[in-house]
């Protein structure tokens, strides 16, 4: 035990400098114009062909690398034996080139040699430890790990700080905290256990863990969370890995923060959960507190391509993004070029990408990557070349991206919005969702998504809020909360407030049903927000043959049926919206909307479909105040204000054939080809194609 005991002490002492070291940089010295970039690895090329890549980078307008971050093992083949030679290279052939250099902290790929010392850094999950090969293959808690990644970052960053190229850092990369639940991270949940939890009997409480004997009577009889069957319990440590990978990232930027050159950035590409493509909310870091460490949040976004582009994901994945640090612009580090083979893009498909990213605020595009590997397990993701490194059709396609971000950069960076509608997730509800799950295919995501979908196919655009987030929920009109199994009766108040103050809410089935520690209310349901929206239930069931009495959104047989999950709505104040027909079953409330105080609340009992989804969102907004565009996908409408003062409109076209905007965008100038637009005039978007509409003086 006493190594575990050192280890404890080591654990608690880097937790301590995470959480307290490192000042926050007031402002990030980013470029005042459009970045666009790719990663690049010398140390992957087939030949010595630096000056060329970075030759031809320059000609297709790229003005942004980042490096290093999966390169550990070459930047320090022996422990504190270091060789920066491909890093130099590159640093000086992208300044030959006028192009600016990300560094990553290379942490997320331990060397072998780290591994064949210390074994221990190896991650230990519920499946036993990791084997070495595959990356994020690391406890992040580790002492031996956090040593060497410490001495790798410092002398990284004292060797490249001062070089002009480098303008900021991505500390690790994607980081999760990768399932770590070896004894020495369950000894540390159990001292935040005791922190959190002062008097055992009341967690005991919390979590009814009277139930099958998992009540623990004494702090050293705390077992394992692994084989916990309680929901409370395991939410409580996925909880408290979210918290690890907060700690870890601040830990890291507090390093890269105390030896970097004053003014470069600190960044982190965060990723999203994945369904094949980047997906929904991240079950396994709390993105909103993890992105206060740094100086600008950064995202990986993935998405289908040809003609599954719909460009839900790009303004998904943006629209989180800004929201993480209160409207702040964001980095997109990684998206494809070409990526899988079925993500080839048609013609035009690059150029639309590029500027749907831009839309929801984006300051940076980068492709994951420059060219594609001849080795090892990626082999398959093709970056802007294919393995010849020759120009192809994405390379000359980046080159017009490359050329207009050059000319109108300036004007477009730091693009501000002010939307009236939000959406809002929990980390704690999904980790509490997901341990009752609709169905094993089913999870909170799949809930969530579809009303964001439903909203950027109507072109609303939303911010994304959480219960951590700063922006005051007055600002919005109305607030859609998908799902909130599990919150805490201060968070599900603060809503109900925001109602009665004058807000509209709409909340979905499974909403209130538990609280913060994933313990069922112990009253009517939706438990604490029953009396905000004036209605009650007792039983739910997964409904089979449900349809609506009457279609009374108007979308047809197919779409007018309840999905996956309905409650047994009775009405208390509120009235009825809808209601379930079936032959076995009361006509019980599907949905209904209540007023309160000087606002309402729309309470969804169901699972509709997606057409559903759209028309129930539709008159929830009309009813809000919200303006509806008449414009619908497949043209997509976002717009902002510039840094100049004036409006700006992106209309996108996510269509392989021609697409008119029958109103247009305004009067002002379409920035691609400068051509004047008068207002009312009809716009024409070819297959793909994209419009920029700079307008009058806005007030967002």
């Amino acid at each position: 035990m006493p190594k575990l005991d050192r280890r404890l002490r080591a654990l608690a002492l880097v937790l301590l400098l995470a959480l307290g070291g490192g000042r926050i940089a007031a402002a990030a010295d980013l470029p005042n114009t459009i970045l666009y970039g790719v990663a690049y690895y010398d140390e992957y090329t087939p030949t010595d062909r630096v000056e060329e890549d970075a030759r031809m980078m320059q000609a297709a307008g790229i003005t942004v690398v980042r490096i290093a971050e999966s390169t550990w093992g070459t930047l320090e083949p022996q422990p504190g034996v270091f060789d920066f030679s491909h890093v130099d290279r590159t640093l000086a052939a992208m300044q030959r080139h006028g192009i600016k250099v990300i560094v990553g902290t290379p942490t997320y790929a331990v060397p072998t040699w780290l591994a064949r010392e210390h074994p221990n850094v190896l991650v230990v999950t519920p499946r036993g430890r990791a084997e070495y090969g595959r990356r994020q293959n690391m406890d992040i808690t580790d002492p031996d790990y956090r040593r060497a990644a410490e001495r790798v970052i410092v002398a990284l960053v004292d060797h490249v700080k001062d070089h002009p190229a480098v303008i900021g850092y991505q500390v690790d990369n994607e980081t999760k905290a990768y399932d770590t639940s070896g004894p020495n991270v369950q000894a540390a949940f159990v001292a935040d256990m005791k922190r959190r939890w002062p008097d055992l009997d009341a967690l005991n409480k919390a979590y009814g863990l009277d139930y099958w004997s998992n009540r623990i009577n004494r702090w050293e009889d705390f077992p394992s969370a692994n084989g916990s069957i309680n929901a409370s319990l395991s939410n409580a440590f996925a909880r408290f890995q979210r918290g690890l990978v907060t700690d870890f990232l601040a830990w890291q930027a507090g390093l890269v923060r105390a030896h970097a050159r004053p003014g470069q950035f600190i960044t982190q590409n965060f990723d999203l959960s994945w369904r094949g493509h980047s997906f929904g909310v991240q079950p396994e870091v709390n993105h909103w507190e993890a992105a206060q460490a740094l100086d600008v949040a950064g995202i990986d976004i993935y998405h289908p391509s040809q003609d599954k582009l719909t460009g839900a994901e790009i303004a998904f994945g943006g629209d989180l993004t800004r929201s993480l640090r209160d409207g702040q612009n964001y980095l997109v580090l990684e998206t494809q070029a070409q990526g899988f083979p079925e993500w080839t893009p048609y013609p035009g498909q690059l150029r639309l990408q590029a500027f749907s990213h831009l839309a929801s605020g984006a300051n940076m595009v980068e492709y994951w990557h420059w060219a594609s590997t001849a080795n090892a397990v990626e082999t398959y993701w093709r970056g802007v070349l294919s393995q010849d490194y020759q120009p192809n059709a994405v390379y000359e396609e980046a080159k017009t991206i490359g050329a207009d971000l050059k000319r109108l950069g300036p004007k477009l960076v730091n693009l501000k919005k002010r939307n009236r509608v939000a959406l809002y997730v929990s980390n704690t509800a999904l980790s509490a969702f997901d341990s009752f799950k609709i169905s094993s295919d089913i999870g909170y995501n799949d809930v969530m998504r579809p009303y964001y979908d439903a909203l950027y196919r109507m072109n609303v655009e939303v911010d994304i809020l959480s219960p951590t987030s700063k922006t005051p929920l007055s600002d919005y009109q109305m607030i859609v909360v998908p799902a909130l199994y599990a919150a805490s009766d201060a968070e599900i108040d603060r809503l109900n407030a925001y109602a009665k103050a004058g807000g509209h809410l709409v909340y979905t089935f499974k909403s209130g049903f538990s609280d913060e520690n994933t313990k069922v209310r112990y009253a009517a349901q939706p438990g604490r927000i029953a009396e905000a929206a004036g209605v009650r239930y007792e039983q739910f069931t997964r409904p089979e043959g449900v349809s609506l009495d009457g279609d009374p959104f108007a979308v047809g047989d197919k779409d007018n049926i309840a999905r996956w999950w309905m409650e047994f709505l009775t009405p208390t104040t509120a009235t009825v919206v809808a209601r379930y027909k079936h032959p076995s079953w009361p006509a019980y409330a599907a949905m209904t909307r209540n007023a309160y105080g000087k606002g309402e609340v729309a309470y969804v009992g169901f699972m509709p479909t997606d057409a559903a989804i759209e028309k129930i969102l539709a008159g929830e907004a009309r009813r809000a105040g919200v303006e509806l565009p008449q414009a619908r996908f497949p043209l997509i409408v976002r717009g902002g204000q510039l840094s100049n003062g004036r409006a700006v409109r992106y209309v996108l076209n996510y269509s392989a054939a021609p697409q008119r905007l029958a109103g247009g965008a305004g009067a002002g100038t379409e920035l691609l080809s400068g051509r004047k637009v008068e207002a009312g005039q009809p716009l024409d978007l070819a297959p793909w194609g994209v419009a920029i509409i700079e307008g009058g003086e806005s007030n967002p």
